[in-house]
């Protein structure tokens, strides 16, 4: 009798687990989802090596007036990090229906396309009934004049549709004062001193310098603890620079094409003049920075984060120092939004630089350029 309600117990749950495995929606590797993100975390590096507040929109708008925007100011908003340009790709053999939601707890969300759902705050970005659909063959919407913003169409990932919109991404932006894993300061003229913050490796460091047309650039790899660099040893051969950068991309989890789309994406911003350190935010910091949910739960995903820190060297404040004793205006907003902390770094005021903040912080925010 004992020996026939074991038996019995055993085939009730063993029936009950067969009940809710039928039950519970097809597991993620059933779903055959995979999600690819990339993104730019810009900031500004201090005097003592971290990142800075400063009004990180106070430039031309270059996004096209389709993407929706926040209720706010943007040009007066101040932060130690932009978030430039985050876009999420969708891979998948069959039509699929998802839901979307990132959260960026210590920033505000100022950009996004397609339409979602904001919180308060702008806070929180949620994505409802994302139509998947990796055969479709559609067109999305383009305006005239240049932007930042097509160049990460160039891939093999599903187009997509939410409403009536539609794209081959989600996109967004924001600004937000957040921890970042490296600090870099100038000891000397020619040396600069990268550290790493936190527990986390950092790889792909690289300390890529434009001074007045010439590029250079030196490839550091892994930053376990610090390292200092000698702007003497810059190499003169910057072409190689973005096939340095793809490599790099396609290691941390990018197909080709994705990471190509990026690089084509911040080209002209990436390498514009100045001196700035590249580095691959860890994936750990990304998560914390930016929770994402996805829903159902992708079997595969990688978000790749490049951090870019502008360095303000003594040879670019003698420069903006120059050009404002020249009233040259000209000159000044080739710095474009970094003369500002850059100008501050110096101890600089005037009516001049006024002028050209108060220009900048009006055209942040319109959309698209001219």
């Amino acid at each position: 009798m004992m020996r026939r309600k074991v038996v019995q117990s055993i085939v009730a749950v063993l029936l009950l687990f067969l009940i809710v495995t039928i039950a519970l929606p097809k597991a993620a590797d059933h779903v055959g989802l995979t999600v690819h993100e990339w993104g730019t975390f810009t900031s500004v590096a201090g005097a003592k090596g971290d990142a800075v507040a400063w009004r990180t929109y106070g430039g031309p708008g270059d996004l096209p007036c389709f993407v929706d925007r926040f209720g706010g100011f943007k040009g007066g908003l101040f932060g130690n990090v932009r978030m430039e340009t985050p876009v999420l790709y969708f891979y998948g053999s069959r039509d699929l229906t998802a839901h979307i939601k990132v959260l960026f707890p210590a920033g505000t969300f100022t950009e996004w396309y397609p339409k979602a759902t904001t919180s308060r705050s702008y806070n929180a970005l949620e994505w409802r009934a994302v139509q998947i659909y990796p055969e479709a063959v559609t067109e999305f919407p383009v305006e005239i004049g240049r932007s930042h913003y097509y160049a990460a169409r160039e891939t093999d990932a599903a187009p997509l549709q939410v409403g009536a919109q539609k794209e081959k991404f989600l996109f967004y932006r924001g600004v937000g004062t957040i921890p970042l894993p490296v600090a870099t300061k100038v000891v000397h003229d020619d040396k600069i001193v990268v550290d790493k913050v936190g527990a986390d490796p950092v790889n792909g460091v690289i300390l890529f310098e434009n001074r007045g047309e010439t590029r250079r650039y030196l490839l550091a790899g892994n930053l376990q603890n610090e390292i200092t660099f000698d702007s003497k040893s810059l190499q003169s051969n910057w072409a190689r620079l973005p096939r340095d950068l793809e490599r790099i991309l396609i290691d941390q989890g990018l197909y080709q094409k994705e990471a190509r789309a990026m690089i084509e994406t911040w080209r002209d911003a990436w390498f514009e003049e100045g001196t700035r350190l590249f580095y691959i935010v860890p994936k750990r910091a990304i998560d914390s920075i930016l929770p994402l949910d996805i829903q159902p739960a992708p079997s595969q995903i990688a978000r790749v984060f490049v951090g870019r820190m502008e360095i303000i060297t003594p040879d670019v404040q003698d420069r903006v120092i120059q050009a404002l004793a020249k009233n040259d205006r000209v000159t000044l907003e080739k710095f474009g939004r970094f003369l500002e902390p850059i100008a501050k770094r110096a101890g600089l005021k005037s009516p001049l630089l006024d002028s050209i903040y108060s220009n900048a912080a009006a055209q942040a925010s319109t959309c698209g350029h001219p």
